[in-house]
């Protein structure tokens, strides 16, 4: 019996999930385990469960995230994880940013059958897999980075206090989202206020909206 890599899918389209698992399966056989799940939030309490999966395959555009910040904060929490990221924008831009947050690949929807078991397999043995056209990147600039740094700074639970603080909701309606207590909620905006170095919640919700596709 030879070794398995443990693959964790985060799409939230269960049509695209099962064309992803079958392109698995066909290609890479008995050498694979594959779980799923369907957003932002099932993602990161899958991973704070067990934190060794051998490479996560990371829709772009999951509920719960804006643009690249469920990659980068990812990324913050968890680096020991390889991240292939998946989009139906397959723009080299798309790609590029996706490698400046930290992502070991870049896989298209539309991409064969063969090659994203190339690109799998090449990520699991420890390399990257990139589609032509994005080398030379001319990278991110400082404050990109800095914005990066800090979403990537984010517990879970704060992350997910961001989303729903951009997304317009009341610390009253948060605390209900999460069965937490309202105390909790404001101490998790202060902690998140002093991370994004940001005095308001316009201002929390510009600092992620800064990591969405056009920034």
């Amino acid at each position: 019996m030879g070794l398995t890599y443990d693959i964790l899918i985060a799409d939230d389209h269960p049509l695209f999930r099962s064309a992803l698992r079958q392109a698995l399966f066909d290609g890479l056989g008995d050498t694979i385990t594959l779980s799923e799940v369907g957003s932002i939030t099932e993602l990161q309490q899958r991973l704070g469960e067990r934190a060794d999966w051998d490479l996560v395959l990371l829709d772009l555009n999951m509920p719960g995230a804006y643009g690249f910040s469920g990659l980068a904060q990812m990324r913050g929490q968890f680096p020991q994880i390889p991240v292939i990221l998946i989009s139906a924008q397959e723009e080299a831009a798309v790609a590029r940013r996706a490698r400046d947050f930290g992502a070991s690949g870049f896989i298209p929807k539309s991409a064969s059958l063969e090659n994203i078991q190339a690109a799998v397999q090449a990520v699991l043995d420890g390399g990257v897999c990139w589609p032509e056209g994005i080398d030379n990147p001319p990278g991110m600039s400082s404050e990109q980075q800095q914005i990066s740094e800090r979403v990537a700074s984010l517990t879970p639970q704060q992350f997910r206090v961001l989303t729903m603080v951009c997304d317009g909701l009341l610390n009253k309606q948060i605390a209900y989202e999460l069965d937490v207590s309202e105390a909790t909620v404001k101490a998790h905006v202060t902690a998140i206020f002093r991370k994004l170095n940001v005095r308001t919640r316009t201002q929390a919700a510009l600092v992620l909206q800064q990591m969405e596709l056009a920034s």
